[in-house]
């Protein structure tokens, strides 16, 4: 870390894809980071963690804030409520309200905000007015503010790119709305970082919007055609029709990319705008590399890159799916939150401990779930009907989780390293859930895997949920206990490791029944 005189930058939204991203950008150019997190814990994995201070605080919190920006030369406001339901606009603008005072009062020299590119004059879709609206609100609150303006970024991770890269790749024919001809100048997300840096050190009498984007300006019709081609796919046929509304084509969007509805809608929502920078000064305080900047076809290739060597660092999801729990499970589960009800199960393992824990860590994604597959695509698609995430958010490596990863809709809340995984549900439930997956060893020296899913319902509904999906109970969970346990026992054998295969085991696992408890508190 740099020394105590280096400039101290506070970002917000440090789990969140471009936060994620920028707090080792800051520390490259000698900055002091400090990055503030509504669940810290989330971010012990990072690369960077030793080298920046971690906060916990609310940006909604003006006590929070005060803590958090003491002492603070540059504060990145990198917060917003995309797709949090209707009440966004009300949500981004209190928060920045707040933001803008908390940095004020704490003598913050300089606020660097990336909002939306948008056009003058024209109506705007929600998504976009917001973003507007908080630039206004930061700029109006008496701290020089850099409001950064940009359109669709490239890179590995993005929901715009995902989305992009979804709908070319799984639609080689597709009938589109007549706004997919609207011009837009997409920017490598490593420009954005480039001018984030770069802002921090803008003179402080300078205080104003500065919109920024790429070297070329595209529709999205070419821009999938672009990425078809640096992607090795043949031509797309794209047709376009006057009658899809963006309500519907994100609806559409939500179901065939890993993008939820409730993201894709604001999303979809400003291509209904031509997005082309009106004006180039951030050049003037922040030049472009002498390479020039980095074209799309040249993004595109490199967040393929990163992509298929499964270093997407921080991704569209990273920052939690709207809606869902944001409480972590008590390690007692006898809480004050109310009833639990747990279905408990526990299978010997003919195979060793770590062999099991490898299977545990790769459940999800392409490995799927190790049960009744169709009930599990069931689910997953009625999930993203409701605008929640589904399976189709995958996990960010094939082998390997962290806190706080993405893994289809659960999101990976614990882990404890040949233990414990604990995931906690983001698919739209009447109540909270959890599910813990155990590799342990009994007193006779037995690899055992124990299972816990815990749900706490919300009201009526959400008991009748529970008993009305408790029939099929044993088909997944106790598929899922069979299953996990004997592709352990089948990894054991494959690679030469001493494997127990005792009619004693195999009557323990033949015995298990389903237990299903309410644990009231």
């Amino acid at each position: 870390m740099e020394g105590t005189d280096a400039p101290l930058a506070l970002v917000t939204g440090a789990t969140g894809y471009i936060g994620g991203r920028l707090v080792p950008e800051l520390l490259a150019g000698g900055f002091r980071v400090r990055a503030m997190a509504r669940h810290p814990d989330r971010l012990d994995d990072r690369e960077w963690r030793l080298e920046a201070e971690v906060v916990r605080a609310d940006a909604s919190s003006a006590d929070d804030l005060a803590r958090a920006m003491q002492d603070v030369d540059v504060a990145y406001y990198l917060i917003h409520s995309l797709g949090t339901g209707r009440t966004f606009e009300k949500r981004d603008r209190q928060t920045a309200r707040t933001f803008a005072v908390a940095a004020r009062s704490a003598g913050v020299r300089r606020v660097v905000y990336l909002g939306g590119l948008h056009p003058r004059g024209e109506e705007l879709s929600p998504h976009l007015d917001s973003r507007r609206e908080v630039g206004e609100i930061l700029l109006a609150g008496g701290v020089p503010v850099a409001a950064l303006q940009a359109a669709v970024i490239i890179g590995s991770g993005s929901a715009s790119f995902e989305m992009m890269r979804y709908l070319t790749e799984r639609l080689p024919v597709m009938v589109a709305p007549r706004w997919i001809d609207n011009r837009i100048q997409p920017i490598a997300v490593r420009d954005v970082l480039r001018y984030l840096v770069g802002a921090a050190s803008i003179p402080e009498e300078v205080s104003r919007t500065f919109d920024i984007g790429g070297p070329e300006v595209l529709t999205y019709r070419e821009m999938m055609q672009r990425y078809a081609a640096v992607a090795g796919l043949p031509p797309r046929v794209v047709r376009s029709v006057p009658v899809l509304t963006p309500a519907l084509a994100s609806q559409w969007v939500g179901l065939v990319t890993p993008v939820p509805a409730g993201i894709a809608r604001p999303l979809v929502g400003s291509l209904v705008h031509e997005v082309v920078a009106d004006e180039d000064d951030i050049k003037q305080y922040v030049p472009d590399p002498p390479e020039g900047l980095l074209g799309f076809d040249r993004a595109v290739e490199l967040a393929l890159a990163r992509v298929h060597e499964f270093d997407v660092r921080t991704s569209w999801a990273s920052a939690g799916t709207p809606g869902a729990p944001s409480d972590p499970l008590p390690d007692d589960p006898d809480w004050a939150g109310g009833s639990l009800e747990v279905d408990e199960r526990e299978t010997v393992v003919a195979a060793d401990r770590q062999t099991l824990w490898s299977v545990i860590e790769g459940v999800g994604g392409a490995h799927g779930w190790y049960s009744w597959r169709l009930g599990w695509a069931a689910r997953g698609v009625m999930d993203r009907v409701f605008g929640g995430p589904g399976l189709r958010r995958g996990r960010r490596h094939p082998d390997e989780l962290s806190v706080g990863d993405a893994l289809d809709w659960w999101r990976v809340e614990k882990v404890e390293e040949g233990h414990l995984l604990r995931l906690r549900a983001e698919m739209r439930l009447p109540g909270l859930a959890w599910l813990e997956l155990i590799a342990d060893t009994d007193e006779a020296g037995r690899t055992v895997f124990r299972q816990r899913a815990i749900y706490h319902p919300h009201g009526l509904a959400g008991q009748a949920y529970w008993w009305a999906v408790w029939p099929f109970h044993g088909v997944v969970f106790g598929g899922m206990q069979r299953n996990i346990a004997t592709a352990a026992e089948e990894a054991a054998r494959a690679a030469g490791r001493p494997v127990r295969d005792t009619r004693a085991d195999r009557a323990v696992r033949r015995a298990e029944e389903p237990t299903t408890d309410g644990l009231g508190a």
